[in-house]
């Protein structure tokens, strides 16, 4: 008669008769047997062995779920807090070159410095990734240490362009919208004059002119 941990006396020398528990000495078999011969509950079941339900995926962009935030557009599944503005790899890029004819429109207009600026003989197209929250437009000065993303001090170098021309913003959406902080000689959108301060909409084929003669245009595709 075997006695176990607890004081029982034992017939089995495995497990105790009375309590069941294990026997001081038991043979490996004994040990390595399952839950459920032991007595105990059952061992729960692999996370694989399990059929997976269908995956979440966001109800705004078709993106599967990966955490609190969608990855791609920035939607908060708790719906507690107000989406991210996602910062992705650039889907589209900004293109910068130079536009007679917007060039004549400005000096047919006989502004006071209209006379002293040239058209460029040679100005190459130059692309610009439309990456991050926003996107600046302007020319980089030697007194301020911040360049705008879309640096347009050349050669050729568009006088009429202000270091903080506009400002291109990404929405939530993936979309972006132009605003024009108050340069000095304004921006248009596809030949519209943009408002201090109102965002406009921007996207693929739309062209935007700054100073006197430079255009950029907005195109699908990473630079």
């Amino acid at each position: 008669m075997a006695t176990c941990p607890q004081g029982h006396a034992s017939g089995a020398d495995d497990y105790c008769d009375v309590c069941g528990a294990q026997m001081t000495g038991a043979p490996p078999s004994a040990q390595g047997g399952s839950s459920a011969a032991q007595g105990g509950p059952p061992a729960p079941a692999s996370p694989g062995a399990a059929a997976q339900g269908p995956v979440e995926e966001c109800p705004v962009c078709r993106t599967p779920r990966a955490g609190q935030y969608c990855e791609v557009c920035g939607h908060d599944y708790s719906g507690s807090a107000p989406p991210r503005v996602p910062v992705v790899a650039a889907r589209w890029e900004a293109v910068t070159g130079a536009d007679r004819a917007y060039y004549e429109e400005v000096v047919g207009q006989d502004g006071p410095d209209a006379h002293t600026i040239a058209f460029p003989p040679y100005c190459p197209e130059r692309s610009f990734p439309l990456a991050g929250e926003q996107v600046r437009i302007g020319r980089g000065s030697k007194r301020r240490p911040v360049k705008p993303e879309i640096d347009l001090t050349g050669p050729p170098e568009d006088p009429g362009v202000s270091h903080l021309h506009a400002v291109l913003l990404a929405q939530h959406d993936g979309s972006w919208t132009l605003v024009d902080p108050g340069s000095a000689n304004g921006t248009r959108v596809n030949g519209k004059p943009v408002a201090v301060n109102v965002p406009v909409p921007v996207g693929p084929g739309d062209r935007i002119h700054v100073g006197a003669w430079t255009v950029i245009t907005i195109r699908e595709g990473t630079p």
